[in-house]
């Protein structure tokens, strides 16, 4: 993205001086870039990242190695000296125009603030679990990320918030109940990553609200969450198709609405397939699952395929799971099986000369207008 800007710019100057744009027209498109541009990662930066990791756990692992030679107070000393160091170390960078230096600094502090969560716990014999002290790590991270307005670090909240969530949700450690504070946390994350404009915390966001809904409703009443997954996530869709400017507005996941709208669908889908499967037969109840998850996966492709490559991935990924599926679940009726495949093969050729015809359709006028 920021080749293109690159570019748009150079052409804006060129376009200026050719006399095909006046001065004001190249100064509102030169604000229109810098407003809408995306903040990518460069290789530096992310060589950058990678350096502060390994800086702050070389830090923490020395401290941990010399814990019993250091002083108690020089312990909790030298731990906050890091994190206050990293942070404003940072900031000034950031001012200074060093924008990844000061980024990794912030990580460094961020990593060092996990690490000393755990030292302290250890050094004054603090109850709680290392779950709690994930939570407390995020939300220290979170507020770090409000504070600075940083995508990096907003992005570094979400990813410890997500391991909460796995850590909680498969029981590694014990857990008296289900991690539904999540529920709590993540719309809260969300409005961070707007305030922050982090989009791939965004990303992050969504599909972990999805696999929260997957493995709570596998925990516990698996239908009564994922049909209303499966509604919303057709919704979103639509939505996501017909309403693309002000959803993307109001959501800014540029463009890529319908990839997760899609994800959750079949992912509810492929809940209630779980559930109502049957090792003797093909129940009504799986066998409507069934149709509507292909027919979506159809209509996904038709809608929005065309615009997104991710979206057609995870559009054939799910098309395969559901032949998998199918078959596992009808191995013992294979006559019925082959039926359902050849129905189901005569209506995706169907779908795929209506596809075809209404392509050259569409590129017919760009042919005669050549």
């Amino acid at each position: 993205m920021a080749s293109y800007s690159s570019r748009a710019r150079a052409d804006i100057g060129r376009w200026l001086q050719a006399g095909l744009i006046d001065a004001k027209t190249a100064d509102a498109l030169k604000r229109d870039i810098d407003a809408n541009e995306r903040k990518s990662l460069s290789f530096g930066t992310i060589l950058a990242m990678m350096a502060a990791l390994l800086f702050g756990a070389a830090i923490l692992l020395f401290v941990a190695a010399n814990w019993d030679a250091i002083p108690r107070l020089v312990r909790v000393a030298a731990l906050f000296a890091v994190i206050l160091a990293g942070y404003v170390g940072g900031a000034v960078l950031k001012m200074r125009d060093h924008a990844a230096i000061g980024e990794a600094l912030w990580i460094v502090a961020a990593a060092a603030f996990g690490g000393s969560i755990a030292l302290v716990g250890q050094m004054y014999h603090l109850t709680g679990d290392e779950a709690s002290a994930i939570v407390t790590w995020g939300i220290g991270t979170a507020f770090a990320a409000v504070a600075l307005r940083s995508n990096p670090l907003t992005v570094a909240a979400v990813g410890i918030s997500v391991a909460w969530l796995f850590v909680r949700a498969f029981d590694f450690y014990d857990r008296p109940v289900f991690p539904d504070f999540f529920v709590i946390m993540a719309p809260v994350l969300f409005v961070v990553s707007l305030w922050t404009r982090s989009q791939p915390a965004r990303h992050l966001i969504i599909v972990s609200v999805i696999f929260y809904i997957a493995v709570r409703g596998l925990d516990q009443n698996t239908l009564a969450l994922a049909i209303p997954l499966v509604v919303v996530s057709a919704l979103l869709f639509a939505v996501s198709i017909f309403a693309a400017g002000p959803a993307d507005r109001i959501l800014q996941l540029g463009g890529r609405l319908p990839l997760h709208a899609l994800i959750g669908f079949l992912t509810g889908l492929a809940m209630m397939q779980i559930e109502l499967g049957d090792d003797n037969a093909f129940s009504n109840g799986f066998a409507i699952a069934s149709v509507i998850a292909l027919a979506g996966i159809a209509a996904a492709i038709m809608l929005g395929g065309r615009e997104s490559k991710g979206l057609r991935w995870v559009a054939y990924a799910g098309f395969a799971f559901e032949l998998a599926i199918i078959y596992v679940v009808t191995l013992q009726t294979m006559l019925g099986t082959a039926g359902f495949f050849l129905a189901a093969a005569v209506l995706f050729g169907i779908l795929a000369l209506v596809i075809i015809r209404v392509e050259k359709r569409m590129k017919a006028p760009e042919g005669a207008a050549a």
